[in-house]
């Protein structure tokens, strides 16, 4: 395997990480809304993800970063063609993490339900906006013989990518349903087990209809073999959170977020970003690749760094273990 396979392949585990992680985390965000009943419920829910979410964030900025290092022709034709929807995702990650840290700085109730709706749509929008972005990274763009994005933005919101979309929210949602069941006591607990039955219904449904689709466009044996664990997974998940077993649950929601992101990586591979004006003109592994000298640097860093990276998230998730209630929130956080 050439190094600029392997470099394709660790930029799919960074991604498909980041999702695992950030869809919980923004599927928490979203229930803020659908969940929350009162102030001492949303910060319950808030505080679930409070030691996490800006660590969940290091796996975006790590994929990025080796996207622009390992494949410099990938990055800066994703970067300049889907500028307009990677900008308002980006607006919405700064928004979201001033929210988390600003929210309670003043006791006045509008303040602290502004920063909550804040915290709500910027958990939304990215969920949705990343389905969008990966679908057309799947289906194909408009690239011309110069490796150049020659569409607009309105050619990025095609139905497929649409529903890519449609399916990363109502995912996200799921995972992050499953994961307040997850962390959470009384009440709140009881009603997360049972809105994650009704979302999961609804990811399945859209999820099944965007694989069969991306199998039908580019799929082969592998991508069958993805297909087949992520539904098989999603259903498990169902019955497990059914039963009451909220860790199996959200295992296996994450497996079916990995094995779907595995998936649309399978069928790229070997494209990065394939052209729908002529096949010939779409970025490769190759063709969109850095040097073998700079691979290799990168490699060797990457070997020591990413140990370090899990070994201290790791470590915090172990830390923040237990499940927290309302009766865990001081009076004056009401």
């Amino acid at each position: 395997m050439e190094l600029h396979d392997v470099w394709f392949v660790l930029i799919a585990v960074l991604w498909t990480g980041y999702f695992f992680l950030e869809g919980f985390d923004f599927g928490v965000g979203v229930l803020t809304k659908l969940l929350a009943r009162n102030r001492a419920e949303k910060r319950v829910l808030i505080n679930t993800i409070g030691p996490v979410w800006d660590g969940n964030e290091v796996w975006l900025l790590t994929a990025g970063g080796a996207t622009f290092a390992a494949f410099p022709e990938w990055y800066a034709t994703l970067f300049s063609g889907f500028y307009l929807p990677l900008l308002v995702i980006l607006i919405c990650l700064i928004v979201r993490g001033v929210a988390f840290e600003y929210r309670v700085k003043r006791p006045e109730e509008r303040w602290q339900r502004n920063w909550e709706t804040a915290i709500f749509w910027t958990s939304l929008i990215p969920a949705f906006l990343w389905g969008v972005a990966f679908g057309n990274i799947a289906h194909g763009v408009k690239i011309d013989q110069d490796l150049e994005y020659v569409g607009s933005v309105w050619d990025l919101l095609n139905p497929y990518a649409l529903l890519g979309g449609l399916v990363t929210l109502s995912l996200f949602t799921f995972h992050g349903t499953v994961f307040t069941a997850l962390k959470t006591v009384g009440e709140i607990r009881e009603r997360a087990r049972n809105l994650a039955q009704r979302v999961g219904l609804v990811a399945a449904v859209l999820a099944v209809a965007f694989l069969l689709w991306t199998q039908l466009d580019r799929g082969d044996g592998k991508s069958l073999v993805a297909l087949l664990v992520a539904v098989a997974a999603l259903a498990v998940a169902l019955v497990a959170n059914q039963a009451g077993r909220e860790g199996w649950s959200f295992a296996l929601s994450g497996v079916t977020i990995v094995a779907a992101v595995a998936m649309l990586f399978l069928t790229l591979f070997p494209n990065v970003m394939p052209s729908t004006l002529d096949p010939d003109w779409s970025l490769t592994v190759t063709n969109a690749s850095s040097s073998p000298y700079t691979l290799k640097i990168m490699t060797w860093l990457a070997a020591v760094a990413t140990p370090v990276v899990l070994l201290y998230q790791g470590w915090t998730y172990w830390v923040f273990r237990k499940r927290i209630g309302t009766q865990h929130i001081a009076e004056a956080a009401h």
